[in-house]
């Protein structure tokens, strides 16, 4: 094929969340080697965090196809592809990529043709590096989003003697948008909440009463308040205290409101950026947005805050009340995979962030044919852990399913399909609901 022509290449997204399908559909086109376009076919792993369809629109992006299906439904449809898929990227949790890199390394057995197999982390890695790196190992690449992953991962492959060759520096394929340019008029403070951080009524309360204070402090100001799920939805973390709850009854001022949507279009008209760790904080930075990341709690690993020592973007609500204005530092920035302060080796751009992976892809394509897939967890090397992650999605320790695992040749009848909601909304309202409630008489 001459080198201009264009090629068409089948890429196939298996994500389990709203955000990690964002991560996967967009890293899926930002690594699409040069010349080619992409067929893309989205996979929604069936669990407690498969997205709604108002989700999947908030994310924005368009699929050839989607469908939902378990882990055992996925590796049959894989199996049985007349026509591999040329890429496949796995946005799981770690152990669902472990989980599907054993069955995938068990359909394929034998061929010399597959896809090539990515995977890698939604946004800041700030816990389980170790852990989450070894449940990944085993994939053609593992993309790191900075220069300082980079660095991380390879020194955790290396250090268990695991291969690291498959790490690949990009950046986070959301980044985007436009620079920010001056203050809006009325000038908006964005508060940007997490699901899971912090995880306590108390901590949640303290920071919505201080956002709602910091309104009326400013009443010439614009307070948002950006809501990641609607009551009922669950995203990446499970949100047993959502905002939309803890706010009914407070008094608010006409300045404060709550706001859904896609983040790039709450930052369009951002002039202060609020957070305590989401990878909203780079978004916000790469677009040059002032971001700050909250220390009213203390800045601790339970949080996810320290990722952001040395940013310079490290304040409280007591500071912004005030009138602090931070000044990112450039360096530190620029080592986060965020292009807006440059690059960690002095130069390139935000497009040119991804070309490394999309050269490895090109090549492993190029090649006569494809190694199998390796991880480094096997039953060898660990025998009392791998067989309990297998397990969760129905796999034996040798990625064969278990007896009783749901067929992928029947779809599900309309009764199935009525339990099936059924059970996910018992479910999502036993953690919304009862778990706290729980919790609470324990600590009577």
């Amino acid at each position: 094929m001459p080198a201009s022509a264009t090629q068409t290449l089948r890429v196939a997204v298996l994500a389990d969340s709203d955000t990690r399908w964002k991560w996967g559909s967009l890293t899926a086109n930002r690594i699409a080697p040069a010349n080619s376009d992409i067929s893309l076919d989205g996979y929604l792993l069936r669990g407690r965090a498969t997205p709604t369809a108002r989700q999947l629109k908030e994310v924005g992006v368009t699929a050839d196809s989607l469908r939902e299906v378990t882990a055992v439904e996925f590796l049959r449809a894989m199996e049985n592809e007349s026509e591999p898929y040329d890429i496949l990227v796995l946005s799981l949790v770690g152990g669902g990529v472990q989980a599907m890199l054993h069955g995938l390394a068990r359909v394929w057995a034998g061929r010399a043709q597959r896809p090539v197999v990515v995977t890698g982390y939604v946004g800041v890695v700030y816990e389980k590096l170790t852990d989450g790196l070894l449940l990944r190992h085993g994939a053609d690449l593992v993309l790191a989003n900075s220069r300082q992953d980079a660095d991380r991962f390879t020194a955790v492959y290396d250090g268990v003697g695991a291969d690291s060759s498959a790490v690949t520096e990009v950046a986070l394929p959301f980044l985007g948008g436009d620079m920010y340019t001056g203050e809006h008029d009325p000038y908006t403070v964005v508060f940007a909440v997490q699901p899971s951080v912090p995880d306590n009524r108390r901590d949640r309360d303290y920071l919505l009463n201080r956002a709602i204070q910091h309104a009326r402090f400013h009443p010439g100001r614009e307070v948002l308040l950006k809501l990641r799920s609607k009551p009922g939805e669950h995203t990446t973390h499970i949100e047993e205290l959502p905002y939309q709850k803890l706010v009914q009854g407070k008094d608010l001022p006409a300045n404060f409101s709550l706001v859904y949507g896609h983040m790039g279009e709450v930052l369009d008209r951002t002039d202060l950026l609020v957070t305590i760790s989401s990878t909203a904080a780079l978004e916000s930075l790469h677009r040059r947005i002032p971001t700050v990341v909250l220390t009213d709690l203390g800045i601790r690993e339970g949080l996810g805050n320290h990722h952001f020592v040395g940013s310079g973007c490290l304040a409280s609500w007591e500071q912004l009340d005030a009138g602090f204005k931070p000044v990112p530092d450039p360096e530190w920035v620029a080592r986060q995979g965020v292009m807006a302060g440059g690059s960690a080796s002095g130069g390139g751009s935000y497009e040119t962030a991804f070309d490394a992976a999309r050269e490895r892809i090109a090549e492993l394509l190029a090649g006569d044919g494809m190694a199998p897939l390796t991880p480094y967890y096997t039953p060898e090397t660990a025998p009392g852990y791998l067989p309990g992650i297998l397990a969760r999605h129905h796999l034996g320790p040798d990625g064969t399913p278990l007896p009783g695992a749901p067929a992928a040749d029947k779809a599900p009848g309309p009764v199935r399909q009525i339990v099936r909601r059924a059970a996910r909304g018992a479910y999502r309202h036993g953690v919304q609901r009862v778990a706290p409630v729980i919790r609470r008489m324990g600590e009577l």
